[in-house]
């Protein structure tokens, strides 16, 4: 069975190069690679281009498309029945794409999902990566929701379940798992099948992903119950602990201290193993970051995701009519 590999792209520049050379070192080729350009303005067509010679490659041009659109559009234009979906800026392991279609290609599943694991560049990403990524150990299987930075599926499945949401420019390809989940239950967790990404390097970078991702989340209406969770603690729980420490002072700080400290557990376990061997005063700083990033990170949700609730508000039909 064909295997078509789609991937949308913007303004990458020589930053696909790592992926496409990822992607002719695999132990099972592609046997097309479909790439939707949404109209990049720099050399990232000229780079595609030179990879003709190693790589069966399909460049299309859609420019004004966001990432729905652009995928919806690489798969439309695959020859082959199985579509295997990664994203630019990321790095696949050699058995990606032979791992990730085994079970389809056996008749197994109808969809299988990939795993993506953080690759630092710096100590602060190290530290991002061990706060916001979960490792395997912190998953279900059964109910991981795979990025479609590594997600394999039939065509034919695509097509059923109406492609990726065009009206969604982020968390579309949550909205688009549910979708599958729905029509083919459960489907299996190939965490042998690896694409490597690099983490936000600073904290600007970073508030702006979260707070897209928080958008989407409010135009597509997920995880409302998570959302209110995070405002109550910050807008009563918070202010609570902090009248504590105003007047009474230990029962407050106590309170602060244990609560920050359930807060912080995981990526701190997770910390602990990544800078193992760090001298005493970086593995100090990084552990201190940890804080910082989960409040910048929760602050930019909780600007994110109001935008997208009013988003769908006034474009309900929109939203009804892609249901």
């Amino acid at each position: 069975m064909k295997v078509s590999v789609i991937v949308t792209v913007k303004n990458e520049g020589e930053a696909i190069r790592p992926l496409l050379d990822s992607l002719i070192q695999q132990s099972q080729p592609p046997d097309e690679l479909v790439i939707c350009d949404g109209g990049s303005t720099d050399d990232t067509l000229e780079i595609l281009t030179e990879y003709k010679t190693w790589l069966p490659l399909n460049i299309l041009v859609a420019p004004g498309s966001n990432i729905s659109q652009g995928r919806n559009i690489a798969i439309a234009a695959a020859a082959g029945p199985i579509i295997a979906a990664t994203d630019a800026g990321v790095v696949l392991a050699p058995y990606w794409l032979e791992e990730l279609v085994r079970p389809i290609v056996a008749g197994e599943t109808a969809v299988t999902s990939g795993w993506f694991e953080p690759d630092p560049y710096t100590d602060f990403e190290v530290v991002m990566g061990s706060t916001v990524l979960p490792t395997r150990r912190d998953i279900v299987p059964e109910k991981f929701l795979p990025s479609s930075r590594s997600v394999a599926f039939l065509k034919s499945a695509w097509e059923a379940v109406g492609g990726y949401p065009e009206w969604l420019d982020y968390s579309e390809d949550l909205v688009f798992d549910f979708a599958l989940r729905e029509q083919y239950g459960a489907f299996p967790f190939v965490d042998t099948a690896v694409a490597y990404f690099r983490p936000r390097s600073d904290l600007t970078g970073y508030f702006k992903q979260y707070y897209h991702y928080a958008r989407g989340d409010g135009k597509a209406n997920l995880w409302p119950k998570r959302h209110l969770v995070r405002y109550f603690t910050y807008l009563v729980g918070l202010p609570y602990i902090l009248r504590l420490i105003w007047r009474e002072k230990w029962p407050g700080w106590v309170l602060l201290l244990l609560g920050s400290g359930v807060y912080c557990q995981k990526p701190a376990q997770r910390l602990w193993s990544n800078t193992w061997g760090w001298r005493p005063p970086s593995r100090l700083r990084a552990f201190a970051l940890i804080p910082i990033i989960r409040l910048v990170g929760d602050v930019a949700k909780m600007i994110g995701y109001p935008v997208g609730l009013l988003w769908r508000l006034r474009h309900r039909e929109l939203v009804n009519g892609n249901r």
